[in-house]
């Protein structure tokens, strides 16, 4: 089933090309994901196709060679690429944070070069917000920027980087050096091609799930960013990072409905044909509960993220109805994802059925772009100033 219900009303193009992500997705991204989750090697081999249809700048303005979608547009199609490949949904939406940045932020003429160029996998990008010691606390980078003739040199380490071992572009967020406190966080889009001696890239091996999608540790040795790279002010670094916090929660909600809604086909079409006691498990009413509690779960967390994806598209985006999208649809999506193997039974805890594979996917989504806990905190302290 699609993201939409059958009551919301899409145009025929926004069907069509919704349509269109979904074959592509489940003839072509589907093996591969599962082939990336053996191997630990990169969905990023699948760029020049994703390309080719228009997905790496579904947001970028037409005028701009982009397909100018609207977010509602954007999420059930993330919803697609997630249902068949949770890895590429997470790399398609963190290239698409970057982008939605420079569009609101970046100024011109190096706005309309920059996202001219987006739908390219030349200019693919990542989000180089965390580090080791800078996670749900993002204002307390220790990446630092110096003044230096026509711009800023960084250094500092970067960790969890989605999308970091091929990425072009880094957007980075760094503190410079001799500013004073709450005015010294400042952003960068750091050119990885042009320094590409100034930063080291360091795979992160061993992930749980979602192993098709780049994680990297990014070092920066005195890489250089030009005056004219610098996106937003000095000191507001840290709004410029936050401010598509909105999206890329909704995000990563559509990315674990995605692998709900997987997971929920795969435990219905195993229950149908897998027979015991002389008749299929769906029979049994134990089986048939969880399936039916899957269900509901799915399609409330669908409702919350069109909800939120409707509300950007009307210009009041709501911090926190993406707070319980996101919220509710990971911890659902982890739920369903535990029925879906324990429906599968022994089966389900084997690489051979793609329930093992998902349930390990669901995890991370209740992790990043914001914790479970702090979605709870979040949501708690927005409508405490309005009671």
């Amino acid at each position: 089933m699609p993201l939409a219900g059958r009551e919301v009303q899409l145009t025929e193009d926004q069907v069509a090309l919704i349509d269109t992500v979904r074959d592509f997705a489940r003839a072509e991204l589907l093996p591969l994901d599962r082939k990336c989750d053996k191997d630990e090697s990169s969905m990023v081999e699948a760029l020049p196709q994703v390309s080719r249809m228009g997905l790496m700048n579904l947001t970028i303005p037409e005028e701009l060679g982009g397909l100018g979608c609207e977010y509602r547009t954007y999420v059930a199609i993330l919803h697609e690429l997630a249902y068949a490949s949770p890895s590429m949904a997470v790399t398609i939406s963190v290239h698409s944070m970057v982008g939605a940045i420079l569009a609101k932020l970046a100024e011109e003429p190096f706005r309309s070069e920059w996202l001219s160029a987006w739908g390219t996998p030349e200019s693919f990008a990542a989000f180089a917000l965390s580090e080791a010691n800078a996670g749900s606390d993002a204002a307390a980078v220790a990446a630092t920027a110096v003044k230096a003739d026509g711009g800023y040199r960084i250094t500092g380490e970067k960790m969890w980087i989605t999308n970091g071992m091929k990425a072009r572009w880094f957007l980075t967020l760094a503190r410079l050096d001799g500013a004073p406190q709450g005015e010294d966080l400042c952003a960068f889009l750091v050119d990885g091609n042009e320094n590409s001696a100034a930063i080291q890239r360091t795979h992160v091996h061993g992930k749980m799930g979602i192993r098709g999608s780049e994680t990297a540790v990014i070092a920066y040795d005195d890489a250089f960013a030009p005056e004219s790279h610098m996106i937003g002010k000095p000191g507001e670094g840290l709004k410029v990072f936050l401010s598509t916090l909105n999206e890329g929660r909704i995000g990563i909600g559509t990315q674990a409905s995605g692998i709900a809604e997987a997971c929920l086909d795969e435990m219905a079409a195993y229950a149908k044909q897998r027979v015991q006691f002389g008749r299929p498990i769906a029979k049994f009413q134990a089986v048939a509960n969880m399936i039916a509690e899957s269900a509901l779960m799915l399609e409330a967390a669908k409702a919350l993220i069109w909800c939120a994806a409707e509300k950007l598209d009307a210009g009041r985006p709501d911090r926190v109805a993406s707070s319980m999208a996101k919220l509710y649809a990971t911890e659902a999506a982890n739920r369903i994802a535990y029925h879906a193997v324990q429906v599968h039974g022994g089966s389900g805890y084997v690489n051979e059925y793609r329930v093992e594979q998902l349930y390990r996917d669901a995890r991370v989504t209740t992790i990043y772009e914001g914790t479970s806990e702090v979605q709870r905190i979040l949501i708690a302290r927005e409508l405490a100033q309005h009671l």
